[in-house]
């Protein structure tokens, strides 16, 4: 019997010991190692979002004049019925003319990004969803060149829903 237990307890300490050897693991230390990224790939995103920035000035900027452009066109309306039953105001045509050069300069803004997204590598596969930004302003600026003001706002709504299109894409 004494043979039996010694056999007994020796079998328990072999599976406590095997079963401990299972449990355990080997902890090795692994290094993190940044990936590499090639100066292309790092030119490429900041040229990315530099382009990214700039469609979103433009964005700030078109809403900012779109917010002021509704009391002003409304302004201009009413002295240009004002100017119909004799009561002309000089002013007047000094706000269209100021409107109608801040429509002008949207035109050119615009045409300059989608130049640059066309001419870009890194932004060349957005340019599709820009193109069109520019002749949406250059038809807000014939608008607005006729007195229709409000609808020359309304033109360049569509061409802020443009370029947000764009920086989705960009995303």
């Amino acid at each position: 019997m004494n043979r039996l237990a010694t056999f007994a307890i020796a079998l328990v300490l072999l599976v406590s010991a095997t079963a401990g050897a299972q449990t355990r693991s080997r902890k090795t230390t692994r290094r993190n190692v940044p990936a590499k990224t090639t100066t292309s790939d790092a030119a490429a995103s900041a040229a990315k979002l530099k382009g990214a920035t700039t469609v979103a000035n433009q964005i700030k900027n078109l809403t900012t004049f779109l917010y002021l452009l509704g009391g002003v066109a409304k302004e201009i309306e009413a002295l240009d019925a004002a100017a119909k039953s004799g009561q002309a105001s000089p002013t007047n045509e000094r706000n269209k003319a100021q409107l109608k050069a801040s429509f002008e300069d949207f035109r050119v803004g615009l045409d300059q990004l989608e130049m640059t997204f066309r001419t870009t590598p890194e932004l060349q596969p957005y340019y599709t969803k820009i193109v069109g930004s520019a002749s949406g302003a250059a038809d807000a600026e014939a608008q607005a060149g006729a007195g229709h003001f409000i609808q020359a706002g309304r033109t360049l709504i569509g061409v802020v829903g443009r370029l947000s299109d764009v920086l989705v894409a960009m995303g």
